[in-house]
């Protein structure tokens, strides 16, 4: 089973994903944090998302701060993420795409998003990140 960490201010996101996916397929867990402090306390706390899916726009740290200090973590940094937000100008979506793992658009399709993450599991499984 594999574990996805759901960053997002807005709990009906986190509950969607969940019923998404953890209720209907019961091949992810899923975990949520309702902003990016609570997501990098979760992380320090050994807590090892198989991907993460990060919103950009939240209170307190957005979504950009967020990545770079996972990225910036080497035993954090090889995790997938995919940011999963409302913002749909060209700046979020070109940065978003090359900075991420993927990119989607709120409000998005349940059945989309899971073919998305696998396709992220794939091309991890084909391509590794040596450590």
């Amino acid at each position: 089973m594999k574990t996805i960490l759901v960053v997002d201010d807005n709990p009906d996101v986190i509950n969607s994903v969940k019923i998404g996916l953890e209720d209907s397929t019961q091949e992810y867990r899923i975990l949520g944090a309702e902003n990016g402090v609570k997501c990098l306390e979760l992380l320090q706390d050994n807590i090892m998302p198989d991907i993460i899916l990060l919103d950009i726009m939240m209170p307190h740290m957005t979504g950009w701060e967020v990545f770079d200090r996972i990225k910036k973590d080497s035993s954090l940094s090889n995790i997938p993420i995919i940011f999963l937000t409302a913002r749909t100008d060209r700046t979020a979506k070109n940065a978003g795409s090359f900075l991420g793992d993927d990119y989607i658009e709120k409000p998005f399709d349940i059945i989309d998003l899971k073919k998305r993450i696998e396709i992220v599991f794939r091309n991890k499984k084909s391509n590794p990140i040596p450590k």
